[in-house]
């Protein structure tokens, strides 16, 4: 037999069936995308990016083109985690087939796995549609970034009257065909009950740990994205303090001109 083998990418129908909790990253380009690869089971090429890549100050500016660009270097950057694209603003809400056109397009040119869409009741008939059409989609509810000017900012949801609306949000989702749900931003209580009402994969971002799985923007996770950092963030490292300390090391050798040094340059005479 063979030496070699071939790694196996997780797909939706794999994903479902893990009985091990979802290990989730965000991932915008290859270099990030080969590093977090081997430890995750789904990277998402999140809107995000145009807050992480880009500098906005909401998803609400990301395109489509943007969207496929990213996709196509995390799937060229990944084996084995299944890469999902989230659907930008405004291009799926106006109707179920601008939705398919749309996550058709991005299938298509990237590769990915599946789609990630925001919307709860809502959206239940776009995400049938484009289930029945052989597009596996992700569900998000809770807080959606698409619509933070609706929720009055980045907050938490599902207090009071407002869990009711979620828990219907999530229970529309699942039986409307998605897979798996993201649950943003939402109380811990009722993020619980919705994973235990629900037999599809929930997937916490700021909700809880007995959801199926867990996502984190990656640049938050290694501390590399300061300009804001949300209070359900572990920061399992300080990267950008090491990039820092690097980049000043860096500055210094070259304005001592210690560097380049022998090492660096061919057919340098070394010190005495």
């Amino acid at each position: 037999m063979s030496k070699h083998h071939t790694v196996r990418r997780h797909t939706p129908r794999s994903l479902a069936a893990l009985d091990t909790p979802i290990v989730s990253l965000t991932a915008y380009t290859t270099p990030m995308a080969r590093l977090l690869d081997p430890h995750c089971d789904l990277l998402l090429v999140g809107d995000s990016l145009g807050m992480v890549v880009y500098g906005m100050d909401s998803t609400l500016g990301v395109s489509v083109d943007m969207m496929v660009a990213h996709g196509q270097a995390v799937v060229r950057g990944s084996q084995k985690a299944c890469v999902a694209v989230d659907l930008p603003f405004g291009s799926y809400q106006e109707s179920p087939q601008q939705a398919f056109r749309m996550a058709a397009d991005i299938m298509a040119r990237t590769g990915a796995g599946c789609v990630k869409l925001e919307g709860g009741q809502e959206m239940a008939e776009t995400i049938t549609f484009l289930v029945q059409r052989g597009i596996p989609v992700v569900g998000h509810i809770g807080l959606k970034p698409q619509a933070v000017h609706a929720h009055g900012g980045f907050r938490t949801v599902g207090r009071g009257s407002e869990a009711e609306q979620v828990m219907a949000d999530a229970l529309a989702v699942e039986k409307a065909g998605a897979f798996a749900v993201v649950i943003e931003s939402t109380m811990e209580p009722l993020s619980r009950a919705i994973t235990e009402a629900l037999s599809i994969k929930t997937i916490g971002i700021g909700a809880s740990p007995m959801c199926d799985g867990q996502i984190l923007v990656a640049e938050d996770m290694l501390g590399l994205f300061p300009d804001f950092t949300p209070r359900f963030v572990r920061k399992f490292a300080n990267l950008g303090q090491d990039v820092d300390r690097a980049v000043a090391d860096y500055a210094h050798a070259v304005r001592t001109r210690s560097f380049p040094g022998p090492a660096e340059c061919v057919g340098m005479a070394k010190a005495d």
